[in-house]
């Protein structure tokens, strides 16, 4: 199989349909902050619920995977490269805000995706 720009983001969206577990420490909106060069990741906590759903620790309410939510953010942490926000998020914050591989992979994908953004002008939508 030919490797094309088509061809990657076919396997992309593919995997992007597959189940994934919640990590139970929590989830992190991502988004860029133009004005300070900022890659920037909200950390919000969650308890999972007996049926795998992200649940609010204060409510006790499902978190909707779509739509606005009005939730209190635990931490932000910021960075100006990929590298520098990992490093911060994984390394120098104890206990570690993520407890799961899958998700902090997920995360390292995030960020090079919000720093390329960041860049070259594009728009950045967290996947």
């Amino acid at each position: 199989m030919e490797l094309t720009i088509d061809s990657l983001a076919a396997i992309d969206e593919k995997l992007s349909q597959r189940h994934i577990d919640l990590d139970p420490k929590g989830y992190f909106i991502i988004y860029i902050d133009r004005e300070n060069g900022l890659i920037c990741a909200k950390h919000y906590t969650n308890i999972i619920n007996e049926r795998g759903l992200a649940v609010n620790p204060e409510t006790g309410e499902v978190i909707p995977a779509r739509g606005k939510v009005e939730r209190t953010t635990t931490t932000l942490f910021t960075g100006r490269t990929a590298k520098e926000l990992s490093v911060k998020l994984f390394e120098q914050t104890q206990p570690c805000p993520v407890s799961m591989l899958d998700h902090a992979a997920y995360l390292g994908r995030e960020f090079v995706r919000a720093e390329i953004a960041l860049i070259t002008g594009e728009e950045y939508i967290q996947d």
